[in-house]
């Protein structure tokens, strides 16, 4: 007879798997991962502790798994920057996108970058193995449209350093904003307005001359 099979999970267990780990994203985008317990995730999930153990092997394959699933979606928005698009359209594009994921996936968003702060120490192999190759990949389609004078003289690399900033800022710094602007505000149609109109400029500018 040939080996039997690992048994599926049921129902209960696939919906007690998706609350710890939305139980755990909620305590390690406002702790971090230094600061978040197994006792925390588990009062925020309603379960015992023995109950997330059963589960997962402690905090950090909770933590593990979270940005496991996290990189994709995170990537999503440059995979689709096109090359046969509209260059400036294209850029503009992925400016939206990534404004409504800090919309849309802010916890996701301080629960990345509470990761990079610490020096990426569990997710050092996914950017090597899945981010580098794409960012430097748009990063060639970017450098072609400048070469081929369709965008200014841009740096392609500093460029999207600059679209992952002012985007994920208003994820990242939700608590500032808010303060700042007033806690029943919400930054982001300002901020998509502003944005569009400031990097729109940006892909417009002429080339410098020689003398500056």
């Amino acid at each position: 007879m040939p080996e039997s099979t690992a048994k599926k999970p049921s129902r209960i267990q696939r919906r007690n798997r998706r609350v710890i780990l939305d139980a755990a994203l909620e305590v390690f985008s406002k702790h971090g991962y230094r600061g978040a317990t197994l006792d925390q995730i588990a009062a925020e999930a309603g379960l015992s502790k023995p109950n997330i153990l059963y589960y997962f092997n402690g905090k950090e394959d909770i933590h593990v798994t979270l940005l496991s699933q996290l990189m994709e979606t995170w990537l999503d928005p440059l995979v689709e920057l096109d090359p046969e698009g509209d260059p400036r359209r294209e850029i503009l594009d992925y400016v939206e996108r990534k404004l409504t994921m800090s919309r849309e996936l802010p916890r996701e968003s301080r629960l990345f970058a509470n990761e990079i702060l610490q020096g990426a120490p569990r997710i050092e192999p996914e950017l090597h193995s899945h981010l580098k190759p794409l960012f430097d990949e748009k990063c060639a389609v970017i450098a072609g449209w400048v070469a081929a004078g369709k965008l200014p003289p841009l740096d392609p690399q500093h460029l999207i350093f600059s679209i992952w900033a002012t985007t994920q800022h208003y994820a990242d710094f939700e608590a500032q904003a808010q303060i700042l602007l007033g806690p029943d505000t919400d930054p982001r149609p300002r901020a998509q307005a502003h944005l569009q109109a400031m990097f729109g400029a940006l892909l417009d500018l002429p080339e410098p001359s020689a003398n500056g």
